[in-house]
């Protein structure tokens, strides 16, 4: 075989997952191994080099078919240096992750956030897939983002460009403190954490829901209750799509995307999300800026993460 292969490693707090992909991005070959974040930071390096190793070995290529390794990782990195920063869930603080892989492997590495490599992932071989310029938001327990530029992922000056979460929608009177410490963030809505806090503070109101008969309230139950008919629900999901849809109004004046791509957890809400985000895009987008413009669901799921890793060898 003189075909070349790209491995992804998603590197998370309970698992590292890894996989090979071939150069259009499709995903060949997945494999899964405990961080073991409790052993300390040597043993998650030696961890990851165990496993890319065990994949391209159980693969039908070889290792010298390897062109190199991605890793995407949640925390903060220095991209052009190659150093975790700061990843609290792995216990990583200024480590020099890409010069000790790339020492043990022998092949070239490269880093980046996952919600980066997520993102790039999409844009290579899922929903962004043939799209130059994109923009992704992954809707979680936070927002996470990642901006496509030209078919790159675009870092910003510091590393720090597509934290899309992190953008002020809310008006002043209506703004809560963020986790970054700043008011009236994207994410404080229009997140699963958002969405729940809306509907805990709706039911502790004494808000006439069916969401009071919930006992553990997760954003699957409000996106069901709106769906049901529930006004306060409904009245919770239109707050979380108006703000996510006029952050996007203003990401489109700035980078005039083709394409927003939502993914995460909350994206899985369907039309009833979907539909106000994009009739808030069209009222508050000037309409030179939106022509052609779609918004979509993120197609790969968990593996986006993976496939984008394996993609900065190539595309970053």
């Amino acid at each position: 075989m003189s075909e070349k292969i790209y491995v992804g490693v998603d590197l998370g707090g309970t698992a590292i997952k890894v996989g090979i992909c071939n150069e259009q991005g499709q995903l060949m070959h997945t494999y899964e191994g405990p961080t073991e974040v409790d052993k300390g930071v040597d043993t998650v390096i030696a961890n990851i080099e165990k496993y890319v190793r065990h994949i391209v070995a159980e693969s039908p290529y070889s290792w010298e078919q390897l062109e190199g390794v991605g890793a995407g990782v949640a925390g903060f990195t220095n991209v052009r240096e190659g150093i975790i920063v700061l990843a609290p869930n792995i216990g990583f603080r200024n480590v020099a992750i890409r010069s000790i892989l790339e020492e043990r492997l022998g092949k070239p590495v490269k880093i980046d956030n996952d919600a980066n490599v997520a993102a790039l992932g999409e844009a290579w071989a899922g929903a962004g897939k043939g799209v130059d310029n994109c923009v992704c938001y992954t809707l979680g327990t936070g927002v996470g983002g990642g901006l496509i530029l030209n078919g790159k992922i675009y870092q910003g000056f510091s590393g720090m460009a597509g934290e899309l979460g992190h953008v002020s929608v809310v008006p002043d009177l209506e703004a809560i403190q963020c986790g970054c410490g700043k008011m009236g963030c994207v994410e404080t809505v229009s997140s699963a954490t958002g969405i729940i806090r809306m509907a805990k503070d709706a039911v502790e109101r004494g808000d006439h829901t069916s969401l009071a008969l919930v006992d553990k309230i997760a954003a699957k139950e409000v996106f069901d209750a709106a769906k049901a008919g529930d006004e306060v629900a409904l009245r919770i999901v239109n707050r979380a799509a108006f703000y996510l849809g006029k952050s996007m109004a203003a990401v489109a004046a700035v980078i005039n995307p083709e394409m927003f791509i939502i993914g995460g957890g909350v994206s899985k809400a369907g039309n009833i999300l979907f539909d106000e985000v994009r009739a808030v895009f069209a009222k508050l987008t000037p309409e030179p800026l939106q022509e052609g413009v779609q918004i979509l669901e993120a197609t790969l799921g968990n593996d986006a993460g993976i496939v984008g890793a394996a993609g900065l060898l190539l595309r970053s």
